[in-house]
């Protein structure tokens, strides 16, 4: 993915207030930019493969990972762009945003991910969280593919995601019926996911494209309700709600005693008993750009981990990388937070909380599938 100018500072950023492991990392002055450090990160949100199903062979991206990286998840992309000749002719696009033809949803992807998977060594294979992606949210049907998924291939999957429900540009792309909070299709997948354990990575972006100032965020109260229908699903919010042009939340100095910033609307989501089971990722060098855009926002922002250092997973969600630079790029964006993090938080937010709730994931879905697959 290609990274992007740090931009000027929001409002919601300037209110955005075994053990031999650990003691190594600590050694290192945790979250300092030390590059040889083994296992810096494991990374919640990768995708092998793009728009049109292509990418990296898995062994390539091991040699990416080396010794910096410990764990990731595994997944392609949901959606395929058509390329249709009527619109781009002999161009053949490869990302949404360079065609107006329609996107459609690629199931085959998930057979893709199990058989590199499955390609691997036990040793290789344990370095991995593949999850499942190739079906419709607005589907009725779309929570049995997940289910022939985990019965087709027992011992692989962990959970499902990153899907989309509201995602700026590309929801209204998709042929068929879109995708919506609302759509009991969508309850019946997470009530599925509660009952087989799996993690759930989420995106749905928490507000329209260009939304107005001191306006709640369009999709909030609805986001809100579907994960209290659900308070037996590990959720993951994908980006904190944050899109490529869906900015965090902007409260003007007039209107903030009236109206939450972005900072305070997450806050009350992790205060809220009812949300104990969400979580959040930081992944995307989108969001990094934000958090590191004055020393102002870098402090907040580690406040806001500080204060809560076990709903934050780190992910670099990039596509398909060539090579170690754009890979590691994303976490380098954050190495001023690191620094500012306490051995806690910095070690939950870039590994602690994936190898809690992923390894947790791994039980729960194995244990489903010896009672239930093929």
């Amino acid at each position: 993915m290609k990274l992007t100018p740090a931009y000027r500072p929001l409002a919601w950023l300037a209110s955005l207030a075994g053990a031999a492991l650990v003691i190594a990392v600590l050694a290192r002055s945790v979250g300092a930019q030390a590059t040889d450090a083994p296992n810096e990160f494991y990374d919640s949100h990768f995708h092998l493969t793009n728009y049109v199903q292509q990418g990296i062979e898995v062994r390539d991206f091991l040699r990416i990972m080396g010794t910096r990286v410990g764990r990731s998840t595994l997944f392609g992309i949901p959606l395929q762009q058509q390329w249709s000749y009527a619109n781009s002719g002999d161009f053949a696009p490869t990302y949404y945003l360079q065609s107006d033809a329609p996107l459609y949803y690629y199931s085959f992807t998930d057979a893709y991910i199990a058989s590199v998977y499955r390609s691997l060594t036990p040793a290789e294979q344990a370095r991995f969280d593949p999850m499942i992606t190739g079906f419709n949210p607005a589907d009725m049907y779309g929570v049995d593919h997940i289910r022939r998924v985990l019965q087709a291939f027992p011992g692989v999957f962990t959970g499902i995601g990153e899907f989309s429900i509201h995602k700026e540009f590309v929801s209204s792309k998709v042929s068929g019926e879109t995708a919506s909070l609302t759509n009991p299709a969508l309850d019946r997948v997470l009530d599925f996911a509660a009952e087989a354990g799996l993690v759930v990575i989420l995106h749905n972006d928490i507000d329209v494209p260009f939304a107005k100032q001191n306006t709640e965020p369009a999709y909030l109260t609805q986001m809100k309700a579907l994960l209290k229908r659900h308070p037996r699903t590990n959720i993951i919010w994908a980006h904190v709600g944050l899109g490529r042009i869906v900015h965090p939340v902007e409260v003007s100095a007039e209107a903030a005693q009236r109206n939450p910033s972005q900072v305070e609307l997450v806050e009350s989501m992790l205060t809220d008993p009812a949300l104990s089971h969400v979580n959040f990722d930081i992944s995307w060098d989108e969001v990094a750009k934000y958090a590191v855009a004055t020393p102002e926002s870098i402090a907040r922002v580690s406040a806001m981990l500080n204060r809560y250092p076990t709903r934050f997973l780190f992910g670099t969600d990039t596509v398909a990388p060539a090579s170690p630079a754009p890979y590691y790029a994303v976490f380098d964006i954050w190495a001023p937070v690191w620094k500012q993090l306490t051995p806690e938080a910095s070690f939950n937010v870039r590994k602690g909380n994936y190898e809690r709730m992923f390894n947790e994931g791994r039980r729960r879905v194995r244990e489903w599938e010896r009672a239930h697959a093929r």
